[in-house]
């Protein structure tokens, strides 16, 4: 029996009028999510749900493996062609089908079960992960052979990633999506901390091929655990009837709801510019650093470090505000910045951390506001075009870094990586500023506050 939802990790979901839309005087206000400060015992409550913890532990074994195939990956390219710029283009091939078809995937994640488009896709990408650790364990493995598996794998992120956002609501219900959130990016988070460390000693001791193979294992671990769930204790929405404009329907919902567009805005600078890092710190590992395949590991694993205690911290979040997601943003892109001054790698270490944090405060704040803002019987559509630029902007992002860094520097391509962000997070927030009449305070004897954004007062 799911636990009864204790008043301090209550969802307040946005008032919805019939047509589906919030009045347009709440569309942008701060969304309460917690009538009082979390407790610490209940950092990680929707954990209490069976079905959901069942579905933690499976996906926390299963990114462990995804960031080993993806180091991996990454390295074995880069040792087969001795280009970024390959690199970037495996990294374009996976995510372009997200880009071109990402839509349509959030259409058939509303219109079918969501359970059984999760078993066929990680089905298939268990069928990948073990062909391409066939041609790696052979010694037959070609940077061509990459491209393809990449492409095929990108088409099953098409249907695979809406329909995982939004089962996360069926295994745990309305009141513990937003913790059940954050305990999602905390569980990546923490398999991207182990995932490279791992991926780091095999690639050193016995080659990529046993990566790629220990993801076609956990892939049907996965399967396994999506068939064990117990469907009684599902909360299943009705799939949206077929009709003819599905997707426009999306596109015109996601367009007039600020709390959808304004972190839609702001993952697409995020995705093409900063979310292709693992290009460049292949980069920095090998032409900067020169530290191989185990420093490279670890300068993604310390990214994972800072993102986990960034997972963490929001869920300790009390409000969801426009403001501090595109904060967020700007911030990761400034630690960007930061890192491509770094003078040593001890530095540059300790950069990628704070870039993590940041990251992932920004990842799962615009995610938790376009869910929580959107209706459940278009929330696919909704979540799908969101994927779209998250995702499909890294296909045009990871060419665009690798060819900066392999034929200018890599500094130069971290400083651009980081701050096209800054630049979009300032726009957008003097835009939100004198939409909302906003104005900077600075009170320095306010010791709890002594920054903070206040109603501009009227003109006389």
């Amino acid at each position: 029996m799911a636990p009864p939802p204790p008043s301090s990790a209550s969802v307040t979901q946005p008032v919805i009028d019939s047509a589906g839309t919030a009045p347009p005087d709440n569309q942008t206000q701060p969304l309460p999510v917690a009538s009082e400060r979390l407790p610490w015992r209940h950092t990680f409550i929707s954990l209490r749900v069976p079905n959901f913890r069942i579905f933690a532990a499976g996906h926390f074994i299963a990114v462990i493996a995804i960031w080993m195939q993806r180091i991996a990956q990454d390295w074995m390219v880069l040792q087969l062609s001795g280009s970024v710029t390959a690199v970037g283009i495996t990294v374009a091939l996976q995510f372009l089908p997200s880009l071109l078809l990402g839509p349509w995937g959030g259409m058939v994640a509303d219109r079918f079960a969501k359970r059984k488009i999760l078993i066929l896709c990680q089905s298939l990408a268990a069928v990948l992960a073990a062909a391409l650790a066939a041609l790696a364990l052979t010694g037959t493995v070609q940077v061509w052979h990459v491209y393809v598996i990449a492409l095929v794998l990108g088409l099953v992120t098409v249907l695979d990633q809406p329909a995982r956002q939004v089962f996360v609501n069926e295994l745990v219900g309305p009141t513990y999506l937003r913790n059940a959130i954050s305990v999602n990016s905390t569980t990546f988070q923490l398999g991207g901390l182990i995932g490279p460390a791992l991926a780091g000693l095999l690639l050193t001791a016995v080659g990529a091929g046993w990566a790629f193979a220990a993801n076609a294992v956990a892939c049907c671990s996965t399967v396994a655990m999506l068939l064990v769930l117990r469907k009684d204790q599902l909360f299943v929405s009705p799939p949206a009837p077929k009709s003819k404009g599905m997707l426009r329907e999306g596109l015109r919902y996601a367009l007039s709801k600020p709390t959808i567009y304004w972190p839609w805005l702001m993952a697409g600078f995020i995705a093409v510019f900063a979310m292709s890092l693992p290009v460049v710190l292949a980069a920095f590992a090998d032409h900067v650093y020169r530290v191989g395949a185990g420093g490279y590991g670890l300068l993604n694993a310390l990214v994972a470090l800072g993102a986990l205690a960034g997972a963490v911290a929001s869920t300790r979040r009390r409000q969801l505000r426009l403001r501090s997601v595109v904060f967020c943003a700007g911030m990761y892109g400034a630690m960007l910045c930061l890192a491509a001054w770094a003078p040593s790698m001890a530095w540059f270490g300790a950069a990628m951390v704070l870039s993590g944090f940041w990251c992932l405060m920004f990842l799962t704040g615009s995610n938790q506001l376009v869910q929580v803002s959107s209706n459940m019987g278009i929330r696919g559509r909704v979540m799908s075009l969101y994927i779209m630029v998250l995702i499909g902007g890294q296909a045009l992002g990871g060419p665009m870094l690798g060819w900066i860094a392999e034929h200018a520097d890599p500094h130069v391509a971290l400083l651009v990586s980081g701050g096209v962000p800054v630049l979009a997070a300032l726009t957008v927030a003097v835009v939100l500023a004198r939409k909302g009449s906003l104005k900077l305070q600075v009170d320095f004897k306010d010791r709890s506050h002594p920054v903070r954004i206040v109603k501009a007062a009227a003109a006389p």
